[in-house]
């Protein structure tokens, strides 16, 4: 019992790190300097970049996936640290 809820722990935790590692180099091929661009406008004041995340999670009606887009973002290099934690 404990092997195999070891085993789907650790190969889902895998598939979830390779995901974001696919999804972080698509982000990077895709979108470059401009969407990059957009997004230091977007999140350079804390104030604008709360009511863009609010925007945001209206739009996709989802917070989760506001998240692991911020998340993707963050992981690509085109957002700092700061910038996605809201500081």
């Amino acid at each position: 019992m404990f092997y195999n809820l070891a085993v789907g722990l650790i190969g889902g935790l895998g598939l979830f790190l390779f995901g974001m590692n696919t999804m972080a180099s698509g982000m990077q091929k895709a979108a470059g300097d401009k969407l990059r661009r957009i997004l230091e406008l977007l999140t350079s004041n804390p104030l604008i970049a709360v009511l863009t995340g609010l925007i945001v999670t209206v739009m996709v009606q989802s917070s989760s996936t506001t998240t692991v887009m911020v998340v993707g973002f963050a992981n690509a290099g085109m957002m700092n640290l700061g910038q996605a934690i809201g500081t």
